[in-house]
């Protein structure tokens, strides 16, 4: 298996970033369309456990834009093959003082393109 091919990494590095764009624009219906539309998909929040598309996608039509602004740090993408990845990375909000908050999202190239099935978010002390 090829892990890191360049060409594809560079693919998932853009699709996050279009993630972190419409997630800073609080843009629903943009990150809406980044996870897979399956009652399989998951994102486990830091408030919340999501089980599925449509519970995901309710969840954002309801979320408040205030204090989502964040920076990222350590972010890491890993890729394995042309059609599975991880990307992890590290945030700080100003909303969350004295905690780093983390997030996984694994990412899955689906007929329709790039999607992610599976997210976690979380929060924990800084150290």
């Amino acid at each position: 298996m090829d892990i890191n091919l360049p060409g594809i990494t560079a693919e998932v590095e853009a699709l996050h970033d279009r993630y972190e764009a419409a997630l800073m624009a609080n843009d629903a219906a943009a990150l809406q369309a980044l996870f897979w539309n399956s009652p399989d998909t998951i994102r486990y929040g830091i408030g919340e456990n999501l089980y599925s598309w449509a519970e995901i996608g309710a969840f954002r039509s309801a979320r408040s834009a205030v204090g989502l602004a964040r920076t990222l740090s350590r972010t890491r993408i890993t890729t394995y093959g042309r059609d599975f990845a991880t990307v992890s990375t590290l945030f700080n909000r100003v909303s969350l003082p004295g905690k780093t908050g983390r997030q996984m999202q694994t990412w899955v190239r689906m007929p329709e393109g790039w999607r992610i099935v599976a997210a976690h978010v979380s929060v924990i002390d800084e150290s």
